[in-house]
């Protein structure tokens, strides 16, 4: 399964790697498998890539598009795939080539050996970006391990082996702006993870710091409330500052007669604090937005025909004519 954004390059020959699979092979430890389906969602991107998902559909029958109806991002997408699945395993990858689709047999041995309906890759090579961003990367985890309890962030990746069944369900039951990988802790027990070497993308990522960030904190709001729990408390921590403080000055007072004076202490207490209201606030009022969408009933994403065989396509046609 594979989520396509800008594929129109790269697209083509992660495919061509992956067909060979379909005529079955064997996995290092001995078991029989094959490659069912390729599923390719489509996620509006801004090339080209409709046009080459329809060539591969046409040359292929083992390729299956899955058109959405706008772009939902990776994570929807990928839930969009699974939703649209039909194998006793799904590997998801991404387009862009840094992962051999071969390595998909050690993934299955892994899974049978521990029984675990969930298997990671776990890079052996550092990751074709900046020092910068893998930083980024290694640091957001252990933050979200921080919130969670340990629930194991730092094994989260794009490249993925899950039981069908549950990788299904998942996409059945996910609410709008889950985190695919967090919702999937919810309900596989504890993730294996496989070796696999990173291949250089054949292009550079999509992603601008802005949607890592994104990316970042919608991973921290579906991880649970504990971070909720981590604002009280830090909120009774500044009150029990104030309350030593004050108590301190009442001291100062009874015994020297006189409090020290400092404009500049109160200014940087009251703008603390301050700021400590309105990140609480922040949090609080992003969980209610999470809420909001569900009650509302925001789909995570929806499904649509082709939309050059429907009406939008017959209007395009005519128009060229």
């Amino acid at each position: 399964m594979v989520p396509v954004y800008r594929g129109e390059t790269t697209l083509a020959a992660l495919v061509g790697e992956i067909l060979p699979l379909a005529e079955g092979f064997s996995t290092p430890g001995g078991s029989q498998a094959r490659v069912s389906e390729i599923l390719l969602v489509f996620d509006h991107g801004p090339d080209d890539s409709a046009r080459v998902i329809r060539e591969l559909a046409d040359a292929h029958d083992l390729v299956r598009p899955v058109w959405l109806s706008r772009n939902f991002g990776q994570h929807a997408a990928t839930l969009a795939g699974m939703a649209s699945s039909g194998g006793d395993w799904i590997a998801t990858l991404d387009e862009d080539g840094q992962y051999n689709p071969a390595d998909i047999a050690t993934f299955l041995d892994t899974a049978l050996a521990s029984s675990t309906p969930l298997v990671y890759a776990e890079p052996t090579n550092g990751a074709p970006h900046g020092w910068i961003r893998n930083l980024a990367s290694r640091g957001a985890k252990r933050v979200v391990d921080l919130l969670t309890g340990g629930r194991g962030a730092r094994k989260f990746h794009s490249f993925r082996l899950v039981l069908g069944e549950v990788g299904r369900s998942v996409a059945a039951y996910a609410g709008s702006g889950v985190y695919l990988d967090v919702a999937l802790s919810w309900v596989a027990p504890a993730a294996a993870t496989a070796p696999t070497v990173l291949r250089t993308e054949g292009r550079e990522s999509g992603y601008s710091m802005r949607r890592l960030a994104s990316h970042f904190w919608r991973l921290v709001l579906t991880s649970g409330t504990r971070s909720l729990r981590i604002v009280a408390v830090t909120g009774a921590l500044v009150a029990v500052v104030g309350v030593a403080s004050a108590v301190y000055f009442a001291l100062v007072q009874a015994i020297t007669g006189r409090v020290s004076e400092g404009w500049t202490s109160l200014m940087v207490v009251q703008l603390f604090t301050a700021g400590l209201v309105l990140i609480s606030l922040g949090v609080i009022a992003e969980y209610v937005g999470v809420a909001v969408n569900m009650a509302m009933g925001r789909p995570p994403y929806l499904i649509v025909a082709d939309p050059a065989n429907g009406p939008l396509g017959r209007v395009r046609a005519r128009d060229a004519d």
